[in-house]
């Protein structure tokens, strides 16, 4: 994942904007500082907050680790069941002669009867995933982009809908949009359902992959765009009434990316500032007069 740079009055302002371009939480991104305000005469801080951060790479354990982790389990297992538990300690003990092919006392009762000794073991078919693999080789983002447009059209049929599904690519930026007619179940309220199919997008198209390093984006019938046509419109407006009042106006809970858009505004007005509140699903922006 790209680092992505931004500024604020203050080191706090400046990461929560960090955070809503980013759109994670603050244990998933790795936020370094740039510069800092400088404390001015009497006590003023002069200059403003620099940052960058990006979403923080996954880490794969090895397979092997994970195989001695598994080892040791099975150990502590064995461990627990012959520690004063004799119903569990019996049982194991006749279970292991089965397989092996040998008599075992049975509650005092005798010896079973010899199951005959296993001598081939049906494998577990293994599940191939790439995001599991240590080694792997980078993702094309072409590759990318395709299973994600692949995936939003087996969506829209699922809906019963018809729509030309396209895949945009810049680099390492995805963008997939559905355009057609009646669509709007596929965007939901507020764009609601919009943003649980990119959600899923993702995982189908980038962690089934192993893809750590696109930003994918999913849009249907121009929705985005007039959504942040619209943001600017009522911001602006909002912005104005701050200006004129002097009072702090906290705005309805939004997702990331429409936080983003408002952050972005009120960064080319005058006279206002903003900073975000509360936890997802419910965090805001505040937008403050200075």
């Amino acid at each position: 994942m790209e680092w992505v740079e931004t500024t604020g009055k203050t080191l706090e302002e400046a990461r929560e904007r960090i955070l809503d371009q980013l759109g994670v939480a603050d244990e998933d991104a790795e936020i370094e500082i740039i510069e800092q305000p400088k404390s001015g005469l009497f006590g003023l801080m002069r200059g403003e907050a620099r940052v960058r951060g990006r979403v923080r790479p996954t880490e794969v354990r090895p397979k092997q680790d994970r195989k001695r982790s598994r080892g040791r389990g099975a150990k502590a297992n064995d461990s627990d069941a012959s520690d004063g538990s004799g119903g569990l300690s019996t049982l194991a003990t006749a279970d292991q002669a089965e397989t092996n092919g040998e008599s075992a006392p049975r509650n005092g009762r005798g010896p079973r009867k010899s199951a005959p000794k296993k001598t081939e073991r049906t494998p577990k078919m293994a599940v191939a995933d790439r995001d599991d693999d240590p080694n792997r080789e980078p993702v094309d983002p072409a590759v990318v982009g395709e299973a994600a447009a692949a995936f939003v059209s087996g969506v829209v049929e699922a809906f019963g809908r018809t729509a030309k599904v396209e895949m945009n690519l810049d680099g390492d930026e995805i963008e997939i949009q559905a355009n057609g007619e009646d669509l709007g179940l596929l965007v939901g309220p507020g764009g609601r359902t919009l943003l649980a199919l990119q959600d899923l997008t993702r995982v189908v198209a980038q962690r089934r992959l192993g893809d750590h390093v696109t930003r994918l984006r999913v849009d249907v019938a121009g929705y985005r765009q007039r959504r942040t046509e619209a943001l600017q419109k009522f911001v602006a407006q909002v912005a104005a009434q701050v200006i004129e009042s002097g009072t702090p106006r906290s705005l309805e809970p939004m997702p990331s990316n429409d936080r983003k858009v408002i952050h972005d505004v009120l960064g080319t007005i005058e006279g206002v500032g903003s900073r975000s509140e509360g936890e997802d699903p419910y965090r805001r922006v505040v937008i403050i007069p200075g």
